[in-house]
């Protein structure tokens, strides 16, 4: 019979930064324990790195004895990543795993194969089994040669686990990997499947009628990216086939908890995973554009296309000519404080000689159409499509759409309707926070203006109950402005409430 291991808590840590709820852990780890689950893979164990990396990372000894005390029947399992871990740390890393874990799991670059043996001969001689998982599946049929060093390890792995790290693979390759693999070892056989082409559960069913003697899932296909084969649906389909007796009360409990996060985390395929897929391309950079949300999904894909067609970027631009036009740059964010003070701004710029707007994004670029001076659209991201959205017509207003330097990180995606009057800067100077960020794109567009005053509005911050991402943002923006405030030839000030640091701030009253 296959075995199966569930990998919840190690897979899913890809985004709570392994860090979860105590009370769902005991509800998943209860779970567990009743449904015909055989190994429970709770976590990584790993060297000192940089970075916040929660518990479920570095699974202390309490840890671990906690969830060996919720699971007893269970044979629980870490894994380590073995491009930060060598033989040397194995000893202060393991010793305190032997009482509560029976398997140790090895995530392995093909590349770094002969460097992994030495690591798994150290791991076996402590008394666990130890587990190979080795990613890039899709793409060993062009390079197998590392499968080549297993001969003569049958002794030292108890398990070679086949990764679809991309999504890519289909039945047939799933066949054909598999013959090759055979062809090399007699060491026992894993799937860990992707869910990017969602095809999850019939490459897991492949590898299984094809020999494999342990598979991977995860509750709700919690994991990195387009997430996994989801737990509930393996054991659904063993049912159907008489194979394994499944607990539903129990399992519909536990799933209906992790729906909760997946709700405000989003794992499972999408276009732009889809695409990586299909390709063969790296999710890790994808769950971080997806994650960010300054992104639409269209940029997404012409990013991905371009990293197919091994471009840096797709368009290049006029650059944006640095000149002494302009005294005072009014740069607007983003914020409520925008449409709040619509008015007292529009009077700011229309009684100043030399001034210009500069739009940092284009949430508040509809309250502007009417005002008669020079206009610039910082824009990155999905920026452009919403500037379409919130200017029908371009001819009303005397206005420039900038973006950021070439090669851009997501290439270029630039609506027909504004292409004659878009440009890109040359290069951001004044920081090297962010070459994608609105704000910065905005402030070194007013500094190659000429400017010697920048005045900021819309730049509320955030509260204190902020998410992640909101919080990246924050930091960012608060870096970009630390950086700026460090030019002594260019007066920065806020004119409208700001919750950032160090900004000197006036009421936009007490200038009109």
């Amino acid at each position: 019979m296959t075995k199966i291991l569930d990998c919840t808590l190690r897979d899913g840590g890809y985004y709570t930064n392994w860090d979860f709820d105590k009370e769902l852990v005991v509800e998943y780890c209860k779970a567990m324990e009743e449904l015909p689950i055989d190994y429970v893979e709770i976590g990584y164990r790993s060297i000192s790195l940089k970075g916040y990396l929660g518990e479920y990372f570095y699974c202390p000894e309490y840890v671990m004895k906690e969830l060996k005390e919720l699971m007893p029947s269970k044979k629980l399992t870490i894994i380590l990543d073995e491009k930060n871990i060598r033989a040397e740390h194995v000893d202060t890393l393991l010793k305190p795993c032997i009482p509560y874990i029976t398997m140790v799991r090895m995530a392995i670059d093909p590349k770094n194969m002969k460097r992994a043996i030495v690591l798994a001969k150290a791991v076996k001689a402590m008394g666990f089994q130890v587990a190979f998982n080795v990613m890039y599946m899709s793409k060993w049929k062009e390079d197998s040669a590392f499968l080549d060093l297993l001969e003569g390890l049958e002794d030292t792995i108890d398990y070679f686990y086949m990764v679809d790290s991309f999504g890519a693979v289909l039945p047939n390759d799933v066949k054909d990997i598999i013959e090759l693999v055979k062809s090399k070892t007699n060491v026992s056989l894993g799937f860990h499947g992707h869910n990017n082409l969602e095809m999850a559960l019939i490459n897991t069913i492949t590898a299984i009628e094809e020999g494999c003697d342990i598979v991977d899932a995860t509750i709700t296909g919690m994991g990195r990216g387009a997430g996994n084969l989801r737990t509930e649906l393996l054991l659904t389909y063993f049912d159907s086939k008489n194979i394994l007796k499944t607990r539903y009360a129990i399992m519909s409990n536990v799933v209906s908890s992790f729906e909760n996060l997946k709700a405000h985390y989003a794992w499972g395929t999408n276009l732009p995973y889809m695409f990586s897929g299909a390709f063969s391309l790296p999710q890790k950079q994808v769950m971080e554009w997806v994650g960010l949300n300054r992104y639409s999904l269209g940029c997404i894909l012409n990013a991905l296309n371009n990293q197919k067609e091994s471009l840096s970027d797709n368009i290049k631009l006029p650059v944006l000519q640095s000149k002494k036009e302009f005294k005072t740059a009014i740069i607007l964010g983003g914020g409520k404080s925008v449409k709040h003070h619509n008015t007292a701004l529009k009077k700011l710029a229309k009684s100043k000689e030399n001034i210009c707007v500069v739009h940092a994004g284009a949430r508040n670029v509809s309250n502007f159409i009417d005002l008669d001076i020079k206009q610039f659209y910082a824009l990155a991201g999905f920026e452009s499509e919403k500037l379409l959205k919130n200017i029908g017509d371009f001819t009303k207003i005397d206005q420039q759409c900038v973006y950021p330097p070439f090669p851009r990180n997501m290439g270029t995606v630039i609506p027909q309707e504004i292409k004659t009057i878009s440009c890109e800067l040359e290069s951001i100077d004044f920081t090297k926070a962010s070459t994608d960020s609105l704000l910065a794109i905005g402030i070194q567009t007013a500094i190659n203006l000429g400017v010697d005053t920048i005045l900021l509005a819309g730049f509320d911050g955030y509260d204190t109950t902020i998410d992640q991402t909101q919080f990246m943002l924050a930091q960012e923006n608060q870096n970009i402005l630390n950086d700026i405030l460090k030019l002594s030839h260019i007066n920065v000030m806020a004119i409208t409430p700001t919750k950032y640091d160090n900004l000197e701030t006036s009421s936009i009253y007490s200038l009109i």
